[in-house]
């Protein structure tokens, strides 16, 4: 009689919900992410030069048009990694390598949380101070849009 071995060899274990599938991400969404991460940060005006902030408020007054909240960042995405780049108008006062920092990490935090990617670089391009004094340049725009109406509440 043919001798059986008691011992069987083991089961493939099942595959890993990551092997079962890939996830995509768009760069908007690692734009909005870390957008929302930096405005997190006090000290920051505004986010993006002044040319893209024109431009967007223009866009945000089209009916149906969304604001960006990812406006004046710019990501770069692939399977594991991403490199962010932000720019952004900061308060008169502040210290600005210290709040560079905090925007960096934020982001970093943020991002690689919420997306599991790793985040390379963030690069951080200060684009002007706003002081004070100066009017905000969306009360700007506003009052070059309205053409001169009077404002119905005060």
């Amino acid at each position: 009689m043919p001798r059986t071995d008691t011992h069987k060899a083991p089961a493939p274990a099942p595959p890993t919900a990551e092997e079962r599938g890939r996830t995509a991400l768009a760069v908007g969404v690692v734009e909005k992410i870390a957008g929302m991460a930096a405005r997190e940060i006090s000290g920051i005006h505004a986010l993006g030069s002044g040319l893209s902030r024109t431009f967007g408020a223009m866009r945000d007054r089209v009916p149906g048009g969304k604001s960006s909240v990812g406006r004046g960042i710019k990501a770069e995405v692939g399977e594991r990694q991403t490199a962010i780049d932000i720019a952004l108008i900061v308060e008169y006062g502040v210290v600005i390598p210290k709040l560079a920092a905090e925007v960096r990490a934020n982001i970093i935090s943020a991002v690689e949380r919420m997306t599991g990617l790793e985040v390379v670089e963030v690069n951080i391009a200060v684009n002007d101070v706003h002081l004070p004094d100066d009017p905000d340049s969306d009360e700007e725009e506003e009052s070059a849009v309205g053409g001169g109406q009077r404002p119905r509440v005060q």
